[in-house]
């Protein structure tokens, strides 16, 4: 089967934001956690590097998770690959 340029364009930008999605991970997960170490305050009982590298990070990966679905949604529309509900 013959791509499309349409085709490659759908999968280029589909690409394109699996890799910034996944850079943002990356960052909140490694990057965030390893410099919260810094922040050697009580927060609600519990050191706040704990709270910024737990509750935040999972804050983070709700959103991206309904970031992607709603601009995957958007993206199928646009491309005429949705599927019917």
């Amino acid at each position: 089967m013959q791509l499309s340029e349409r085709h490659h364009q759908y999968w280029r930008k589909n690409l394109r934001i699996t890799g910034v999605l996944l850079a943002i991970w990356f960052v909140v997960t490694f990057v965030v956690g390893f410099f919260a170490r810094e922040l050697d305050f009580t927060f609600f009982g519990w050191p706040f590097s704990f709270w910024v590298a737990s509750q935040g990070a999972l804050i983070v990966y709700c959103l991206i998770i309904w970031y992607y679905a709603n601009y995957m949604n958007r993206l199928d529309q646009e491309h005429g690959v949705a599927e019917d509900e």
